[in-house]
């Protein structure tokens, strides 16, 4: 309970004595006899504090769920264990559940009379990283490799926190019915991590098979925030996404010879630094625009000149004019090098993208004040920007005003010590991340929940 609310507030109305007010009039006398009766009771409690109370008395079995969700990951577009599992959990909840949606999609709705619509979103999948946590419930999960062979999986991004955080919610919605009103529509998003998941769910009727939601909020997992705070901001707060593959053409031949070939490999470093002059000369420097050349792989011996170099970018902008003069700026970058050298046409192919993520400002600011009231104001900072992406935003893209803010998953004493170590902390991604789950799942069982009522009110 806040401050603002506990007897003892600076400000709180003052109640009457019994020697002040004697030799009232007898009709005084009743009303401030009244008065002092209401103030000798105790005070009636927080609207918001069943949740917070609901989800320490429900913490344990919530890691339980956490554990086995991080224990047992799986792929984009393998998620058939976890998305039973969550359809499962949601059912014992008490909400309607639909499967196999978009993929592996999960849509749980839980109807609560006349009133607005809340999606609520988590995603499902795992990543293909072999985990180096030495938790006792570390994942052993393996799945094949997409250069062949096997890789480990692993939930290195949250979404086991995002799923149980989830579950949490639909238990708490599902008993306090008589805390909101409206519909709450939970949806399990599959293939996040390949970006291709929302829009999956989108062409297979995700807004018109179901309630159309009016706002939908997410949460995920910060690695460098602290356990308990959550990081929020309007805007855009992160990037549109995009993959190029392009291949440069030449004529391969003997390395002693050169003259005699198109030597594809001098191309392709011709067109890394090119490339580059993207975001430092045609880009405003007020703008935001990364483009990354993450591979290239070419040629098969010391001595010999291939036929061809193969290069693979990440594409990463805000603006949608920015997006799209860097694509434009890289065929016409790869062209002009191959040009120069007399070779045969690139091959230039635009792959998965995601736009960027835009929280809409007028949903931010209720949710963060409805955090900020149930939380503590010390527990809700700013977030900043990131060139990172998810695909949650293409929700907001068909229409529907979207919010997704951070969530802390590192316990205070271990980003402290991190900090006088001069270590960074293991990231998102990494095969190291491990969020502390009691603060982490606590908070964001409340924040979420607090979102949630605060919208369905």
């Amino acid at each position: 309970m806040s401050a603002r609310t506990s007897s003892g507030s600076r400000g709180a109305p003052s109640t009457p004595s019994r020697t002040a007010i004697r030799g009232l009039p007898p009709a005084l006398l009743a009303a401030a006899a009244v008065a002092l009766a209401s103030a000798a009771e105790p005070r009636p409690q927080s609207q918001d504090e069943p949740l917070r109370a609901w989800a320490r008395a429900h913490l344990a079995e919530l890691v339980d769920v956490y554990r086995e969700f991080h224990a047992h990951p799986e792929l984009s577009q393998q998620e058939v264990r976890t998305a039973a599992r969550l359809a499962e959990l949601w059912r014992a909840a008490g909400c309607e559940v639909t499967e196999r949606v978009g993929g592996h999609g999960v849509v749980a709705v839980i109807r609560n009379g006349p009133g607005p619509t809340v999606m609520l979103r988590t995603d499902l999948d795992g990543l293909p990283v072999t985990e180096r946590t030495d938790l006792p419930y570390a994942s052993r999960e393996t799945a094949a490799a997409a250069g062949g062979g096997q890789s480990g999986v692993m939930h290195a991004c949250g979404h086991d926190v995002h799923m149980t955080a989830l579950v949490g919610v639909a238990r708490f919605l599902a008993a306090h019915k008589d805390r909101w009103r409206g519909t709450a529509l939970l949806v399990g998003q599959p293939a996040e991590e390949t970006l291709i998941g929302a829009q999956a769910m989108l062409d297979d009727g995700l807004f018109t098979r179901f309630p159309r939601p009016d706002v939908a909020v997410a949460q995920h997992c910060d690695a460098a925030l602290a356990a308990g705070k959550i990081g929020i901001r309007a805007g855009f707060t992160l990037a549109n996404s995009d993959t190029v593959d392009i291949t440069v053409h030449g004529r391969g031949g003997h390395g002693a010879y050169p003259h005699m070939t198109l030597d594809p490999i001098v191309q392709a470093a011709e067109l890394v630094v090119a490339l580059q002059t993207l975001v430092s000369r045609e880009v405003a420097p007020t703008e935001a625009a990364v483009v990354t050349v993450g591979s290239i792989h070419g040629g098969t011996k010391h001595n010999i000149i291939g036929d061809s170099c193969h290069l693979q970018l990440t594409v990463r902008s805000y603006s949608p004019a920015v997006r799209a003069h860097l694509l434009e700026g890289i065929e016409r970058k790869a062209k002009a090098v191959a040009a120069s050298a007399r070779a045969p046409e690139p091959t230039v192919i635009v792959g998965t993208g995601t736009p960027a993520l835009e929280n809409d400002a007028e949903l931010t600011a209720r949710v963060e004040a409805a955090i900020r009231r149930v939380l503590g104001g010390g527990s809700v900072e700013p977030a900043e920007q990131s060139m990172g992406a998810e695909d949650f935003s293409r929700y907001g893209v068909a229409g529907v005003p979207i919010l997704m803010y951070r969530l802390g998953t590192v316990a205070a004493p271990r980003l402290e010590a991190a900090r006088q170590r001069g270590e960074p902390l293991p990231a998102l991604h990494s095969a190291e991340f491990h969020p502390d789950a009691e603060p982490t799942l606590e908070t964001g069982v409340v924040a979420l929940g607090t979102a949630a009522v605060e919208l369905l009110r």
